[in-house]
C-alpha cells in the first residue's frame, strides 16, 4: 500500500485489501470536515464496505467520506498517574 494514501482514499484501499470494520470519522461533505467531527467524537463509525460511491457502517448508514482513525485504550501514564 502506498504511504501517501490518506483519508477516505485510504479507507477504500484498506477495504479492498481485506480489512473489516475500520474505525473512521465520517461526514458527507469532505475528509477535513470528518476530521473536525473527531474533536467532539460526534461521528465515528465502524466502516464495513464501500459500494456505489458510499461507505457503509455496521449500523447501515451510508457516508460519502470516511477517514480511518486509531482508537485504543489509554495507558496508565497517559491518564496522568
Amino acid at each position: 500500500m502506498d504511504e501517501a494514501i490518506t483519508g477516505s482514499e485510504l479507507t477504500r484501499a484498506m477495504l479492498e485489501n481485506g480489512h473489516e470494520e475500520i474505525w473512521c470519522v465520517v461526514d458527507d461533505n469532505c475528509d477535513q470536515e470528518a476530521m473536525s467531527n473527531l474533536d467532539n467524537n460526534d461521528f465515528t463509525a465502524h466502516i464495513t464496505s464501500f459500494e456505489n460511491g458510499m461507505f457503509y457502517c455496521t449500523g447501515g448508514m451510508a457516508w460519502l467520506y470516511a477517514v480511518p482513525i486509531k482508537i485504543r485504550a489509554l495507558t496508565h501514564a497517559e491518564a496522568g498517574f
